[in-house]
């Protein structure tokens, strides 16, 4: 990590302080999250440095402290983000008409922490008496009319913090009021409304913006819904300014199918409204599949489909001195700091399990399981298992929705197979349900719980699995993207045993790496896993198809991206070797996931696409108009 002095502070450099050495131009990348952890985003920038542009990528400080540190040939800034405009006013409001009893939210705390204390001085008053023999007979007399109105205070106070706990709840749902305000902004502002519905948003232009501009960027690449409002607005003002500047959008997820982040009616219409308003700013788009991107196009009438960039895990890496993130990486990595060459595929013991060959590279530059620096830890040894057990793995965040518990249910019908569950936080509360139903049936010692690794040994660590699970339910996000651990499942040469979801279950029908079962359906998981298990080698025979994990790598999809960014700003893209070395990675998580996959389950049931309500009413006149002004400045 190579931290730049003075990060965060005034004297932005201008485009006057490039570098003037073989740079195309610079770009500067919008991210509303800390960067660690992201993957998408730091191969982004990474590769957009490796390719000669200037790149500048700004985050959002995690601890309200300005940072920067070098990634690659990219310089990362994070940025405080101050959020009064989160907390309206009508949050600090006590529901006086569902709740009339309920305290106000800031005096709920206070009166309960006082009653605490009464009550506990009452008990050291108690203990002083009783101390004193001659005051025994009378301690308890004096105390009980004191002690009975504290006990009757505690109860009122917590009848009244209950009321405003279930106000907030219906508040969050949508109180009559809630909806008409909705209802009413949409109608009378449009896509303008999330101004009034939730105003949070400009907390990000707040921090951004200013910074955006003093950097005088030629090509803005705005991460995500939440971006591309900041990159669209700074766009406008270097127009204005006689500095023409670029924007590419990339939609990681499709926003009408995401569970809101916080529990309030506007969230979701608010976010709607603002990512209709700028997408027609953006110059070009991309997302993370073929069907979110056709999805997009006919949402907002984009003049051309989105380019397809896959969340592909790199094929290899430069083995020069590792610059990284912060140096506390945080609770995404179990392992030190990656600087050898990333492993594309071998085991972590350095030999392939029994019964198994060894995964190929597929990169000129790819290593074996461990160089003596990386270390890249043992999936079976942490399992407390041998080569010939079975061992079926599944990498990623642990919610309901994600399947976890079809795979615990199935550990009664599988009774050789051991699950290895590969999560953020091995000690969430859900993991834990998990163990005791796993002990219900008899089957505790053959589930394992195990933290993330950095995310350049995923590869190598997966592959001493002999099948990668996905049972993911049915809800809009998980339909149509193919998440990361789909991908690195591919470089491990794994089986896969895939539910139903429709992107992932069709990709793993045509090339036939995997069986596909009925997601929530315990006997028909059971089925697919039997089959992968029984005949493993029929299904790596797919990954022997030529270009195919050529084609899903990171450098792949990088070449994609500079092909982007080269017809925006009118210039030729260099000629590269297919397996040019990228520069030193940051060693932080990449189990993650794709389309940001593994934050808490995203998306609403499938029923068709979206549902009733979700802000996508939007006439057809409406996407003609704006295809027709494609890449235009907001109103």
């Amino acid at each position: 990590m190579e931290f730049d002095s003075g990060a965060g502070t005034g004297g932005t450099p201008g485009a006057e302080q490039r570098s003037a050495s073989g740079r195309r131009g610079r770009i500067v990348m919008l991210v509303c999250n800390g960067v660690e952890g992201d993957s998408r985003v730091q191969k982004t920038a990474r590769s957009a440095a490796a390719a000669g542009w200037d790149v500048v990528l700004l985050g959002r400080s995690p601890d309200g402290r300005p940072a920067s540190w070098r990634l690659g040939g990219a310089q990362v800034r994070l940025l405080p983000v101050p959020t009064p405009l989160d907390r309206p006013p009508r949050t600090a409001r006590r529901p006086l008409l569902t709740r009339p009893l309920a305290y106000r939210p800031a005096t709920a705390p206070y009166r309960a922490q006082r009653v605490k204390a009464w009550r506990d001085e009452l008990r050291t008053r108690r203990a002083a008496l009783a101390a004193d023999r001659r005051s025994v007979p009378y301690a308890a007399a004096r105390l009980a009319g004191p002690r009975a109105a504290a006990r009757l205070a505690q109860r009122w106070v917590g009848f009244r913090t209950r009321q405003l706990d279930r106000g907030t709840a219906l508040r969050g749902t949508g109180t009559p009021l809630d909806r008409a305000a909705v209802a009413v902004w949409r109608r009378a502002r449009k896509e303008r409304c999330w101004r009034r519905l939730w105003p949070g948003l400009y907390d990000f232009e707040l921090a951004y913006g200013r910074v955006v501009d003093e950097l005088r960027p030629d090509l803005i690449h705005a991460h995500d819904f939440r971006m591309l409002g900041v990159g669209a607005r700074a766009k406008v003002r270097a127009v204005a300014a006689g500095r023409p500047v670029k924007l590419v959008w990339d939609a990681h997820e499709y926003l009408p199918g995401v569970r809101p982040w916080q529990h309030d009616v506007r969230w979701l219409p608010a976010h709607l409204a603002h990512e209709r308003e700028y997408a027609p700013c953006a110059d070009a788009a991309v997302t993370v599949s073929g069907t979110l991107a056709a999805l997009l196009r006919e949402a907002h009438g984009l003049a051309e489909e989105p380019a397809v960039v896959l969340n592909a895990p790199e094929a290899h890496a430069a083995t020069g001195p590792t610059t990284t993130g912060p140096t506390t990486t945080g609770p995404t990595t179990t392992g030190p700091t990656t600087t050898g060459p990333i492993t594309t595929g071998a085991p972590a013991s350095g030999s392939p399990p029994r019964g198994r060959p060894a995964p190929a590279s597929t990169g000129s530059g790819a290593a074996d399981g461990g160089d003596g620096r990386d270390g890249v830890p043992s999936l079976r040894a942490l399992c407390g298992i041998g080569t010939g057990t079975p061992l079926v793995v599944y990498s990623g965040a642990a919610a309901p929705q994600r399947g976890l518990g079809t795979m615990v249910e199935a550990l009664a019908e599988l009774p050789e197979v051991h699950t290895a569950l590969v999560v953020p936080r091995p000690s969430a509360g859900y993991l834990r349900e998990l163990r005791a139903r796993a002990a219900e049936l008899g089957a505790a010692e053959r589930l394992h719980v195990l933290p993330y690794v950095p995310y350049r040994q995923v590869v190598s660590f997966l592959a001493e699995a002999d099948a990668g699970a996905i049972p993911l339910h049915h809800w809009t996000n998980h339909e149509i993207a193919l998440i990361t651990k789909f991908f690195e499942y591919a470089h491990a040469r794994l089986p896969l045993v895939v539910s139903d979801v429709r992107t992932m279950a069709g990709t793993t029908r045509e090339t036939g790496q995997g069986e596909v079962f009925r997601a929530e359906d315990t006997a028909d998981y059971v089925r697919a896993v039997r089959a992968v298990l029984a005949a493993p080698q029929r299904y790596r025979a797919a990954y022997e198809r030529p270009g195919l994990l050529e084609e899903w790598t990171w450098e792949a999809q990088a070449r994609t991206l500079d092909r982007i960014y080269a017809r925006l700003l009118h210039q030729a893209a260099p000629e590269r070797p297919d397996h040019q070395e990228q520069p030193e990675g940051d060693g932080n998580a990449d189990l993650r996931g794709g389309a940001r996959e593994d934050r808490a389950a995203t998306g609403r049931p499938v029923r068709g696409q979206g549902t009733p309500g979700d802000g996508r009413g939007h006439r057809r006149a409406r996407g003609r108009e704006r295809q027709r002004r494609g890449g235009a400045v907001p109103r």
